[in-house]
C-alpha cells in the first residue's frame, strides 16, 4: 500500500517488487505492457503444467486523493482501532491492495499445498480508469497460445463486496464529446457558433434520458440503483466572458444494467447531435461534433449455479450473494470464456473516499477464503 500507484502514475514498483517476491519462490511469471511501457501487468501461475485451474484477479492502480480532507498518510497504511474496530487505512486498502496483499502473502501456502490444479494471479494496471489493463493482460494470454488443458476455468475478482460473492454487475461506457464553434466577439452572436451552447443542448439531452431510465427504464432488482444511468462527469470550454467559445469538451458516460444494448443509447446522443450540426454549419462549415470512446467495461452477469459463483460461497461458507454497482473486470474475464465471480474483504462505500480502510475482520475472513482455497480439491 505504501506504493504510490495512482492511475497517471507508473506501478512497475509495484509490480517488480511482487515479480521478485514470485520469482525467488520459483514462480513463473509473465509481464505484459502498456504502450508507454510505464505500467505493467502481472501473471503468474503456481502449479505450471497442471490443469487450468482458478485465477485470483485484482488491479494495482488506485484512485487519486486530491482535495480530499485525509486525516492519516494516504500512503502509510496505518493499523488504527476506532470504536472497537481494528482497521488498516491509506489509498487502496480496501480497493484493493488489501486482497493482493493477502494473495502474495499466501503464495508459500499455496505452493505447499500441491494443488491439483494450477493457480493463477493476475494483477492488472489501469483498471480505475477503464479495465485497460486486463484488456492487454487477456490479449497476451491469447496470443501467447496456452494448450486448452492450460487455460484458466474460473476466476475470483477480489473486488470489495464484504466478502459476500456479487454475482452481477452494471457495464460502464464512457465517451468525450468534442464540439468545434466559430469564435467571435460577444456582441457579434449572429456570425458566431456558441461551442458551449451547443454542448448545453446534448448535456441537456443525456440528463433528460437519465430522467427517462429512472422514471420508465427497465429494472433489475437487487442493484441499489436498479435502473440504468447517465451521468457527465466533466466540462470545458470557453476562454473569456466576451469572447462566443470556439471548442467545447464534455465527458459522460451510461452505467447499463446487464442486457442494455449502449451502443443504442449512444446512437441516441449522435443523432441529437446530428439535429445541431446543420444549424452550426449554416454559419460555418467547419464547425461540428465529434466523439471519443473513452472506455467500454462490459457488464458482469452470472447465474447461481456457475461454477465460480459456487466455488466462491464454498470458500467463504456462505450461501448468499449480491449485486454491485460499480464495476470490475469481470465482465472482461467472463468474456474471454472464463466464469468469474467478484468476492473480496472491505466494502465500496470506504473505497475511493478520505480515510479509506478495510477492518482486519475482513481482511482475516479474506485470508481464511484464500486458505480455504489451498485445501480445496
Amino acid at each position: 500500500m505504501r506504493f504510490n500507484t495512482i492511475s497517471r502514475e507508473s506501478n512497475l514498483p509495484l509490480i517488480e517488487c511482487i515479480a521478485d517476491h514470485l520469482r525467488t519462490l520459483g514462480v513463473p511469471l509473465r509481464l505484459s505492457w502498456d504502450d508507454s511501457r510505464r505500467k505493467a501487468n502481472l501473471f503468474a501461475t503456481l502449479g505450471e503444467g497442471k490443469p487450468g485451474g482458478v485465477i485470483l484477479s485484482g488491479h494495482t492502480d488506485t484512485v487519486p486523493w486530491d482535495g480530499q480532507a485525509w486525516t492519516v498518510d494516504p500512503l502509510g497504511a496505518d493499523l488504527r482501532t476506532v470504536a472497537g474496530e481494528p482497521r488498516l487505512y491509506g489509498r487502496g486498502s480496501a480497493d484493493m491492495k488489501g486482497f493482493i496483499g493477502l494473495v502474495v502473502a499466501q503464495t508459500q501456502a499455496f505452493l505447499d499445498a500441491d494443488l491439483p490444479h494450477a493457480l493463477h494471479y493476475a494483477f492488472s494496471y489501469d483498471e480505475e480508469v477503464g479495465c485497460f489493463g486486463a484488456q492487454t493482460l487477456l490479449a497476451d494470454l491469447a496470443e501467447a497460445g496456452l494448450p486448452k488443458a492450460a487455460l484458466p476455468r474460473l476466476c475470483i475478482v477480489g473486488e470489495p463486496t464484504s466478502m459476500v460473492p456479487a454475482i452481477a454487475h452494471k457495464g460502464v461506457a464512457r465517451w468525450r464529446c468534442c464540439v468545434k464553434g466559430r469564435a467571435a466577439h460577444s456582441s457579434q452572436t449572429h456570425i458566431a457558433v456558441n461551442a458551449i451552447e451547443a454542448a448545453a443542448r446534448l448535456v441537456a439531452g443525456l440528463a433528460d434520458m437519465a430522467d427517462d431510465f429512472a422514471a420508465r427504464g427497465p429494472r433489475y432488482a437487487g442493484f441499489e440503483v436498479p435502473w440504468t444511468t447517465a451521468a457527465v462527469g466533466v466540462i470545458e470550454g470557453g476562454i473569456a466572458d466576451n469572447v462566443v467559445p470556439e471548442d467545447c469538451r464534455f465527458h459522460y458516460e451510461f452505467r447499463a444494467l446487464p442486457g442494455t444494448d449502449v451502443a443504442a443509447l449512444q446512437r441516441r446522443v449522435e443523432d441529437h447531435a446530428a439535429s445541431l450540426v446543420p444549424a452550426m454549419q449554416a454559419v460555418d462549415a467547419a464547425t461540428g461534433i465529434r466523439f471519443e470512446t473513452l472506455c467500454a467495461v462490459p457488464p458482469f452477469q452470472a447465474a447461481l449455479d456457475d461454477p465460480a459463483v459456487r466455488l466462491a460461497q464454498q470458500l467463504a461458507g456462505t450461501d448468499r450473494t449480491t449485486l454491485v454497482g460499480f464495476g470490475t473486470e469481470a465482465g472482461l474475464f467472463q468474456s474471454a470464456g472464463i466464469a468469474s465471480v467478484v468476492c473480496g474483504p472491505g466494502s465500496i462505500t470506504q473505497a475511493h473516499q478520505a480515510d479509506e480502510y478495510v477492518s482486519l475482520a475482513q481482511l482475516a475472513q479474506a485470508e481464511a477464503f484464500l486458505q480455504a482455497l489451498a485445501r480445496h480439491r
